[in-house]
């Protein structure tokens, strides 16, 4: 039976069909409904249950807690009605991104080691206008030979070159083929953008900016165009790695924060021996140990799943509200099978 759901945002009910979740629905009535992987990853569409009832399909963890779960929050890509509601995406009262989804064919210009393990990648896009994006937003590359898969950009919007940094994933197809044959002039496809964990340029107070191996990606992006568009904050920035030979970039973001005092740059290694140069233990650990109040932040969060996992419960023990914590969580399909991640 058809059940009736209104979203609070576009000002109108939809008719959603059984079986079918609100995300299908909104998009099939051309609402422009954000979303991302439309299967319970990535956390774009979460949304607020104003009233009725859901079932929720399989989604994982990271992009919506139990604790999200018991406020009344929603996934509109894994929400099937059971009864008319309404409902209202999170982050309706700020800046919503609508750039237009596009596909461009690209080929690789340099890649380079940036650790034992992280390449560098740099890609032209060829014959087409830059890509419109906010930064931390992702796309999905597809490499000849290999499956696609979802990367977040280190370069700032409008660039004729995009940058990304690409872990090695162990059993994993696309990285392994990319860490062994990817080569400078090979052919490249990106579809996008995707993803809710841009950065808000409206927002006025201070920012959280935590990091984990390749996660520097995004939070480059997001950290060099926060100055770029003249936001004064105070901008906190943590990069956990294991050891000495995971870092990299440390050079660049220390520049940065010379030049900008409103910024700063806190490396952690978590196996690193006693005297190291840098802070020791996890990286979610300094945090908590630095930052005591976290009402009215901002936090960005890009890294491995359990890194996210404890940045989201350091984050609602110092008052940082859920729809202020913006992440995106990957899972190659490997990892997925190996973390038993729904």
């Amino acid at each position: 039976m058809t059940k009736h759901v209104e979203l609070r945002q576009a000002g109108r009910a939809i008719a959603v069909p059984q079986g079918v979740t609100i995300l299908e629905a909104a998009l099939a009535d051309g609402i422009a409904y954000p979303h991302g992987c439309r299967s319970g990853r990535c956390g774009s569409c979460k949304s607020r249950l104003v009233s009725g009832a859901v079932d929720l399909l399989d989604h994982s963890r990271f992009a919506l807690s139990d604790e999200e779960k018991a406020q009344g929050l929603i996934l509109a890509c894994r929400a099937v009605p059971t009864t008319d509601a309404s409902v209202a995406r999170l982050g309706g009262d700020e800046e919503t991104p609508s750039h237009p989804r596009r596909r461009l064919n690209c080929r690789v210009t340099a890649i380079a080691n940036v650790t034992h393990d992280i390449k560098h990648v740099q890609l032209a896009i060829e014959g087409a206008d830059p890509l419109a994006f906010t930064a931390g937003q992702y796309v999905r590359l597809t490499f000849p030979g290999a499956p696609a898969r979802d990367y977040s950009m280190a370069s700032g919007p409008g660039e004729q070159q995009l940058e990304f940094h690409i872990r090695r994933v162990p059993g994993g197809a696309t990285t392994r083929r990319i860490h062994a044959l990817l080569k400078p002039g090979d052919p490249v496809w990106v579809e996008g953008p995707f993803g809710a964990s841009y950065l808000r340029e409206q927002h006025a107070g201070p920012i959280l900016c935590i990091a984990g191996g390749s996660g520097l990606a995004p939070i480059k992006g997001i950290v060099e165009a926060a100055i770029a568009g003249g936001m004064k904050q105070p901008i906190h920035v943590y990069f956990g790695a294991r050891s000495d030979r995971d870092l990299y970039l440390v050079e660049h973001f220390e520049g940065l924060a010379q030049r900008h005092a409103h910024l700063s740059f806190t490396p952690v290694l978590s196996d690193a021996p006693g005297g190291a140069r840098w802070r020791t233990g996890f990286v979610t650990d300094a945090v908590a140990q630095d930052l005591q109040d976290l009402d009215g932040w901002k936090a960005y969060v890009a890294g491995p799943p359990p890194m996210v996992e404890a940045a989201m419960q350091i984050g609602a023990a110092r008052g940082l509200r859920s729809e202020d914590l913006h992440a995106d969580v990957f899972f190659t399909p490997e990892e997925t099978s190996a973390r038993g991640i729904r």
